[in-house]
């Protein structure tokens, strides 16, 4: 297997490129690797996002291991994914960050592809995220306890925006609680506060 020396050489082999971007918006639509052969009056069709998601993801996980396959649930609002296969876990990287990027990437082309800015895209493999988000609620649940007893606010760790909303949504089902995000940046975190 021959070495990629950078990310436009990935993005090439998966039938993304500036060049096939060009055609696409002088064509007046998204782009799409396997249309190069359409005139330039002729509109693009637009792509389901499943298809688009499933066929981004899959040429890219391919990379990584034939082995993996990608399990793809439309929502009303997002498009689930489920890496699934032995080495799945590969995937996760330190804290979920390469889950994270892979839901970056799956969201920019969903967006350039199909003109769909309006879905998010969940990204899970081995399991992760659900026991992620697990521990995230029990966590929630017992620092609710806590300001409950106490009547003091309590200010958890910065978190990423949809660990805090899971926080936010936990808390929101208990009775006499608010939540509020404060800070920027990476220091952004939850508080939740007696209320």
């Amino acid at each position: 297997m021959d070495k990629k020396t950078n990310l436009d050489d990935y993005l090439a082999d998966l039938g993304i490129s500036d060049e096939a971007d060009e055609l696409a918006l002088s064509a007046g639509g998204p782009p799409h690797a396997s249309e190069s052969a359409l005139s330039p009056l002729e509109p693009l069709p637009m792509r389901p996002p499943l298809d688009v998601v499933r066929g981004f993801l899959e040429g890219l996980v391919g990379f990584v291991d034939p082995d993996l396959k990608i399990k793809v649930n439309e929502l009303e609002d997002a498009v689930e994914v489920e890496v699934i296969g032995s080495s799945a876990s590969k995937l996760i990287g330190r804290d979920g960050r390469t889950l994270h990027a892979l839901e970056t990437l799956a969201l920019t082309v969903l967006s350039k592809d199909s003109g769909r800015a309006d879905l998010r895209v969940h990204v899970d493999a081995a399991g992760y995220r659900k026991r992620h988000t697990d521990r995230l609620i029990k966590q929630a649940e017992s620092l609710a306890t806590q300001v409950m007893k106490s009547g003091e606010p309590l200010e958890m760790e910065p978190q990423t925006s949809a660990d805090r909303r899971i926080i936010h949504m936990t808390v929101k089902a208990m009775e006499g609680l608010t939540t509020e995000s404060v800070g920027e940046g990476p220091n952004r975190h939850v508080v939740i506060r007696p209320g």
